[in-house]
């Protein structure tokens, strides 16, 4: 029985009585003054009846549309960083309206960036071409520039027939072979103006209504979700720089040793940290460590532990095992809650001999024309995990022409393997240093970490921070 004949079966019949009364009770939406018609409602078999077919087929089309949209707003909620989320909104909203390329323009109002410019079907040379049409003539700059009358979206259903466009305008459009364009912009009510999304048509052409309305709610809810990935981003950004500034600016230069260090942020800011100090008589003191959690405090317990090490070394850094004692120490004082990892590592250069001592760290490695290998160390806590913390430091003299490795626990976990075969990869990468890249440290350690992390297929690049700190010996 369809939707028709069931308000049919249940209409009343003959004269309605109560219904009929002159005046009705107030419902919003309704004004009980509008005068009502007393005359006999006709018998329900003489009004005729909705075509079933019709309401069927509204209603599907109405269900096709939230399929769709939920189907888009969520692929677009999987989304991670800003320019897959523009990418993906971009690629959707063609769908949307029939269009077979696009542009989208990401360029907040506040001027805090970070600007973007993503084609779809379109190549690089060809959005350089677009963006040397004057802004004011294009869709998108009128959104971006906050022009009168630009608070919807904009149709130009024949570019190349519109003698109003500017010229410059029609003869891009000619050469890229775009006929008509439909432009959206990207707004909030907290962001304000994010920026605007253009899809072309080859064609003269323009979506319909109901096109229209799909796109305008997909825009607005995929605008909500940039700007959340915007802050995101910001407070990234934020975080790398705060980071970089808790490292050395620079590195010592001592005799007899060449240094490089190397860092990969994760995104949201993590602990990992390295250092290199000149200390007395040409000694050199070099140290890694991480602690644990990610974000503004992992940042702040790094900086107030390298700052406390960089201390208790210039004060007695000939003797490793002090140093961490000391350390121990401030960060029970200061992060009670946490527990870090770290070595520290005193070196005379002219001399060649190292003395290190590690905190729950991973061991040196070593790696020269001769040999590859790992450092002995002896087994110890992390800092912050016993009630007092002590280990035997390790003396170790490297070879002529031979490249020490410093590096924190988050090397091994990124290549997402077990740790027995993280350790394998790593001495692997090392060892297999071309020869001519061997008298540079910088090289060893950039071949290393492209080595273990340039595939990214393990699903952990990005995931923590890394620190690499590499001395050459002469």
């Amino acid at each position: 029985m369809g939707v028709c004949d069931a308000i049919r079966q249940n209409a009343p019949v003959g004269k309605p009585i109560a219904m009929s009364a002159p005046h009705l009770p107030k419902v919003a939406g309704i004004d009980p003054m509008v005068p009502v018609s007393t005359h006999t409602a006709a018998p329900t078999e003489a009004v005729p009846a909705a075509p079933v077919a019709f309401i069927q087929d509204r209603l599907a089309g109405w269900v096709s549309d939230l399929t769709t949209l939920h189907e888009l707003t969520e692929r677009l909620a999987g989304t991670s960083t800003l320019d897959s989320a523009l990418d993906e909104l971009l690629t959707a909203g063609a769908a949307l309206v029939g269009a077979g390329r696009g542009l989208l323009v990401l360029e907040p109002a506040d001027g805090r960036g970070p600007s973007r410019t993503v084609g779809l079907g379109l190549a690089r040379a060809d959005l350089g071409h677009i963006e040397t049409v004057p802004r004011s003539a294009t869709s998108y700059g009128r959104f971006l520039d906050g022009l009168p009358d630009t608070d919807g979206p904009l149709a130009s259903p024949d570019i190349l027939g519109d003698s109003g466009l500017d010229p410059r305008c029609r003869e891009v459009a000619a050469r890229l072979g775009y006929a008509a364009s439909y432009a959206q912009p990207l707004a909030t009510e907290t962001a304000g103006r994010l920026g605007a999304a253009v899809w072309l048509y080859d064609e003269p052409a323009e979506p319909l209504e109901r096109q229209c309305h799909l796109v305008g709610v997909y825009a607005r809810y995929a605008s909500e979700h940039v700007a959340r990935l915007l802050e995101l981003e910001r407070a990234r950004a934020d975080a790398a720089v705060v980071a970089e500034e808790l490292l050395p600016s620079r590195l010592p230069r001592v005799p007899g040793v060449r240094l490089a260090a190397r860092r990969r942020a994760a995104p949201s800011g993590g602990g990992d940290w390295y250092d290199a100090l000149p200390l007395p008589d040409d000694a050199l003191g070099l140290a890694v460590g991480s602690v644990g959690g990610s974000g503004p405090a992992a940042l702040a317990a790094m900086g107030r532990l390298r700052a406390g090490l960089r201390a208790y070394a210039v004060m007695e850094g000939e003797d490793p095992v002090a140093v961490l004692s000391d350390l121990e120490l401030l960060l029970r004082l200061t992060e009670p809650a946490s527990a870090a990892t770290a070595l520290y590592a005193y070196c005379e250069p002219d001399r060649r001999t190292i003395v290190f001592a590690g905190a729950g760290h991973t061991p040196p490695l070593v790696t020269g024309e001769r040999r590859t290998e790992f450092v002995e160390t002896t087994l110890s806590a992390p800092l912050g995990m016993l009630s007092c913390w002590e280990a035997p430091s390790v003396e170790f003299t490297p070879r002529a022409g031979e490249t020490v490795l410093f590096y924190t626990d988050a090397l091994l976990r990124r290549t997402g393997d077990t740790r027995d075969r993280a350790f394998a990869r790593l001495h692997s990468a090392a060892a297999g240093v071309p020869k001519v890249l061997r008298q540079d440290p910088g090289a060893v350690a950039d071949h290393v970490l492209q080595t273990l992390l340039s595939d990214g297929a393990n699903g952990n690049d990005g995931a923590e921070d890394v620190a690499l700190l590499a001395a050459r010996f002469d």
